[in-house]
């Protein structure tokens, strides 16, 4: 069954989003980034702007296959199906992937916004009711401690 975890209470989501990545493809993982436009047009500047050493190979899902194979992490549409050769897929949209089901990893991270956080609130609704476990990662705590 897909692992489903939640982080709450970036207050940088994208800053966030960048280290996630960063930390994942060190171990190899491939990942996928659900976001609408706005937010993936941001997220690829800022994936561009980190130092040389902290490189993450990335591209638009709609690139060609070989931009594909040899990049860590895909970039998509809110609306795009997921994609299954990225088992690891991390939403920054407002709604529940459609067929996240097949992958083997959705990572929700959540802002400090209120409306975010009861987007957020909504999307853990949906997997708690078809019996998911969730793994909550309270950010703010970590802060603080």
């Amino acid at each position: 069954m897909t692992e489903v975890a939640f982080h709450f209470g970036a207050p940088d989501r994208l800053g966030y989003t960048c280290r996630l990545l960063r930390k994942a493809t060190a171990t190899g993982a491939r990942l996928q980034v659900r976001a609408t436009a706005e937010t993936r047009i941001a997220l690829d500047a800022a994936l561009w702007n980190l130092a040389p050493t902290d490189f993450i190979s990335h591209c638009d899902a709609m690139a060609p296959d070989t931009v594909r194979s040899r990049s860590a992490v895909v970039l998509m549409d809110a609306g795009a199906p997921v994609q299954p050769d990225f088992p690891i897929l991390v939403n920054l949209a407002d709604d529940v992937p459609q067929g996240f089901e097949h992958l083997q990893r959705v990572i929700e991270i959540v802002s400090t916004d209120e409306q975010d956080r009861n987007l957020a609130r909504q999307r853990w609704r949906y997997y708690t009711e078809r019996e998911y476990a969730i793994t909550r990662h309270d950010l703010k705590s970590r802060e603080e401690g």
